[in-house]
């Protein structure tokens, strides 16, 4: 079990001091702001997609670790995806950071943030990034919040 905390802490605190796809993107084709009213939490994540695929994904915003974290940790498991692929891994996602299930083999490096379960009020800081990548693909105009 420590072992497994142990990866979970290495891998939240390389991905908030250096963020994967921190930045940007000059023109997006898909854009939206999420807020966790809870902590402040916020995120603007850009999307360019082309053909049904993310070719490239980026974010900026101000948080803490874990939702930092996520947040690099879902631009690197989305580069690339389909869009039609992005609602079963935000489902699987959540799925894994609000029960005790197993995680699935799909997830990659997400399935470190598995340990948000143990704070359940840390789950809104870790899916805030997913929600607005959903409200992006929706285009909502209005920032998308946790609550």
């Amino acid at each position: 079990m420590n072992d497994l905390r142990d990866l979970y802490q290495e891998v939240i605190l390389d991905h908030n001091k250096r963020p994967r796809n921190f930045r940007i993107i000059a023109e997006p084709t898909h854009k939206a702001d999420g807020v966790n009213p809870l902590c402040g939490d916020r995120v603007s994540v850009f999307l360019d997609i082309q053909d049904g695929t993310i070719k490239d994904i980026a974010f900026q915003g101000a948080g803490c670790a874990i939702s930092s974290a996520s947040a690099s940790l879902m631009t690197e498991a989305l580069k690339g995806k389909k869009v039609a692929d992005v609602e079963h891994l935000f489902d699987a996602f959540h799925n894994v950071v609000t029960t005790d299930c197993e995680c699935p083999k799909g997830l990659g490096k997400l399935s470190v943030l598995a340990g948000v379960r143990d704070y359940p009020s840390r789950v809104k800081c870790a899916t805030l990034a997913w929600h607005a990548v959903r409200a992006a693909l929706e285009e909502h105009k209005q920032p998308v919040a946790t609550e």
